[in-house]
């Protein structure tokens, strides 16, 4: 994340020696329309008809991956390495059009010059109890400024105890703090300590993507040495959302870009070498399917948990508090059902109940957890919603104020 209906586990850490598995087995999570969580070799495919006059063609190898799932995850265990500097920079934003064609192989090289001296490995430990050595992981991310401002994804450093960046070119990684973490959105900033000078990347705008456009993903794919594995291709669709019971994210770029766990985290980036996306999961049971969160809904959190208790040591990873309603959900027939309802919170105080169908808010359909966690998200803290829901055959609509998402 680094189902619905199906098992939901985040990724544990994994022996870093063991390059397959340096990613760790991922979160399985579902698109809208749920696709099968597998990971197998599948059987050599048929080979399809020979033309008249021809030979048949060979047959290949298939592979399938494990269903839409967060690239990598760096660890689980409790307890990060958290601290909070501030910023003596800001972030380079150039809201210029994105998207285009990439006419030739030159132009890859000029993205990839322009980007890569930005993009960093991100390793990861978390200490476990017992006399062995602690569980690693590894992911990416992206400079944001000179002095040492890193964005990634939350999965890819959840439950980390220790955080090294690794800059381009360099072999010794430097150890780094947690500035914040939004888990709902899946984003995290950290902050390389002692740092200056460095290159960064150029944050695009997400609004102006078109399906079609040329886009390149660049990331530490299967922690392999060697430098950052580069992989280009369109933007597939726009808007997509992804769900499991644990987790939604919606308004997703959809890219078949090659995306592989330990990418997490990395940029999406268009034809002008700007940020346009983060990459942070891929689709099972597909070919060629990945998502990555558009930068434009990127920027937003990051001023926030930039401004969130400003020069202060966390002992833990702080957790953004957007707007939370209080429920857990699951795929209905018409509407989302509940699952949970937490005491004391919106949804409790509003009457609704374990067993309840949420069919709407603001007016809006509900098909689902996705829907209702994008809807949330889209308010702050105090902000009043309308919701509809179905209690015994009977539909009830009330206003209820969100409040601020509790810290774990």
């Amino acid at each position: 994340m680094d189902a619905d209906q199906s098992p939901v586990a985040v990724e544990p850490p994994t022996e870093e020696n063991e390059v397959l598995d340096a990613v760790h087995p991922t979160e399985p999570v579902e698109p809208v329309e749920p696709v099968e969580a597998v990971m197998e070799d599948g059987p050599p495919a048929s080979p399809p008809p020979a033309p008249p006059g021809g030979p048949a063609a060979p047959s290949s190898r298939r592979w399938v991956v494990v269903a839409v799932l967060i690239a990598l995850v760096a660890g689980g265990a409790a307890g990060a390495v958290a601290g909070r500097a501030s910023s003596t920079t800001s972030t380079k934003v150039v809201d210029t059009s994105a998207g285009g064609r990439i006419s030739n192989p030159t132009d890859i090289h000029g993205v990839l010059a322009k980007v890569e001296p930005g993009v960093v490995t991100i390793k990861t430990e978390e200490f476990q109890a017992g006399p062995f050595f602690p569980a690693s992981g590894a992911g990416t991310g992206m400079v944001l400024t000179a002095d040492g401002d890193v964005l990634t994804n939350a999965h890819v450093i959840a439950g980390a105890s220790s955080i090294t960046v690794t800059l381009p070119g360099q072999t010794n990684g430097r150890q780094a703090d947690v500035v914040g973490v939004d888990n709902d959105n899946d984003i995290a900033l950290l902050k390389i300590r002692n740092a200056s000078g460095l290159q960064t990347v150029e944050l695009g705008a997400s609004s102006s993507l078109r399906v079609g456009d040329n886009v390149v993903a660049i990331g530490n794919a299967l922690a392999l040495k060697g430098g950052p594995t580069v992989t280009e291709g369109i933007v597939s669709a726009i808007d997509r959302a992804i769900q499991s019971s644990s987790k939604s994210l919606s308004g997703l770029i959809q890219t078949d870009a090659a995306i592989n766990p330990g990418n997490s985290g990395g940029p999406l980036v268009n034809a002008a070498g700007q940020v346009v996306g983060m990459n942070t999961a891929v689709a099972g049971e597909a070919q060629n399917i990945g998502f990555a969160i558009p930068i434009d809904s990127i920027k937003p959190v990051l001023d926030r948990l930039r401004r969130d208790k400003p020069g202060q040591r966390q002992s833990t990873n702080p957790v953004a508090g957007g707007a939370f309603l209080g429920v857990a959900t699951q795929v209905g027939a018409d509407g989302a059902d509940v699952i949970n309802v937490s005491d004391g919170q919106p949804a409790a105080q509003a009457g609704i109940q374990e067993g309840d169908t949420i069919l709407s808010l603001d007016g809006q359909h509900v098909g689902g957890p996705a829907d209702l966690a994008a809807a949330i998200r889209k308010h702050q803290p105090g902000d009043k919603v309308t919701i509809t829901w179905r209690h015994d055959q009977t539909e009830h609509t009330a206003q209820v104020t969100l409040a601020s998402r509790p810290s774990p």
